[in-house]
């Protein structure tokens, strides 16, 4: 593409010195030469020494003074024309920097040099995103890559697959739209694609509105009629009903989810959360502990973007939370749950120590640690007499 455009570059400038340089030789050749003038008003002076109308004196004068005139008018002429030339050849410098330093200032050649990189990377891009093979993708991969995908559609025609990954690359991005779009385009040619189906509803979902939600049920619901056990169409479908507002079937897909999930997925905790939210009385997979957090109005109201830890901490032993969780910080009354799932450390959990303190803590930072500005309550000591522990804290300025 580069020699290309150079090519065209070239061209523009030929045909600019054409423009230049070839009116003034084309009307050149419809007027008489100053040599052509000279010989023929000497043949005149000839032909009048020979008919005796001009003496030989006078002819030898006037044909001097002729012969002085011609050197004259070339002396001039020449002298014209290297001006013309030299103005010409400047005006065709300037064009040619003129075009160069538009080109600099506006061109779009690092563009076309990473499309080029793009195109040459395509493989070892997909290879990367889907295989995990090597170095994760960068930003600038990540787009290369998408320019990569965009290109290889524009060439190729339709591709199943490649409108598949460009729609989980903008997904990522946060171009949901498109990523919907992209998605869509997919579907048209492979429309039994299970993850295809699950990648399409997760953007959907993201839309937010009712018409977007209703699609999105749609296909997780076909999903699940080919896998009903799929955790992620379960989960998936719980959050649109919960968008919805219907907590009915969003608590029956978590517990669904639920009971098909092992204790130590990190999902878990997460579900065992939302339907303890939902008022469900979730069965106790290890030690848990409910937690009835009220947080003031005012501390919300001055600190909006601050985040809540909840975590537990053995009385006796290594200062390391047994359980911890992190939420936007909320306002008013909720319920929490701490289970034993949430370890910071393999082999350091509910399960590992007898007694424990419950900690709320509002951090401006979002660090952990305590800083200034932060505000925390802490409960009393909680002996674990029985697997589920339950403890009211309230959190104020």
């Amino acid at each position: 593409m580069i020699w290309q455009l150079s090519l065209a570059v070239l061209l523009l400038l030929l045909l600019t010195a054409a423009c230049l340089f070839w009116p003034r030789r084309a009307a050149q050749a419809h007027v008489q030469t100053p040599l052509q003038q000279f010989e023929d008003r000497l043949q005149l002076l000839v032909l009048a020494r020979d008919s005796g109308e001009l003496a030989a004196t006078d002819f030898d004068s006037a044909a001097q003074e002729l012969k002085t005139q011609f050197l004259l008018q070339q002396q001039q002429r020449s002298g014209i024309a290297q001006r013309s030339w030299r103005l010409s050849l400047a005006t065709l410098l300037a064009v040619l920097l003129l075009v160069l330093v538009v080109y600099a200032t506006n061109g779009h050649y690092r563009q076309l040099a990473q499309w080029q990189l793009a195109q040459q990377n395509l493989q070892s891009y997909g290879e990367r995103a889907l295989l995990g093979q090597g170095e994760p993708l960068t930003e600038q991969e990540v787009d290369l890559f998408a320019l990569a995908l965009r290109t290889k559609l524009a060439n190729d025609g339709d591709d199943a697959v490649a409108w598949m990954l460009l729609g989980r690359i903008r997904l990522s991005q946060g171009a949901v739209e498109q990523a919907v779009s992209a998605f869509e385009r997919a579907l048209q040619m492979t429309p039994e694609r299970l993850p295809l189906l699950l990648s399409y509803s997760q953007a959907l979902i993201m839309l937010g509105d009712e018409n977007s939600l209703a699609k999105a049920g749609r296909a997780v619901a076909r999903v699940l009629t080919k896998e009903p056990e799929n955790n992620d169409a379960l989960s998936l479908m719980a959050l649109i009903a919960y968008e919805k507002g219907d907590m009915a079937q969003a608590s029956q897909a978590w517990q669904m989810l639920l009971q098909q999930l092992p204790p130590d997925d990190p999902r878990y905790a997460v579900v065992q959360q939302r339907l303890t939210e939902l008022g469900v009385d979730v069965a106790a997979a290890g030690r848990q502990i409910k937690v009835k957090l009220s947080v003031a109005p005012a501390l919300k109201q001055a600190h909006p973007d601050a985040s809540l830890f909840l975590f537990a901490r053995a009385v006796n032993g290594a200062a390391l939370p047994v359980a911890v969780q992190r939420i936007a910080l909320p306002e008013g009354e909720v319920d929490l749950l701490l289970t034993e799932q949430m370890a910071m450390q393999s082999g350091w959990s509910l399960a590992n120590t007898e007694q424990v303190q419950v900690v709320a803590r509002m951090s401006l930072s979002g660090s952990v640690e305590m800083r200034p500005g932060d505000v925390e309550t802490v409960s009393d000591v909680l002996s674990f007499n029985q697997p589920v522990l339950s403890v009211s804290l309230q959190l104020e300025p």
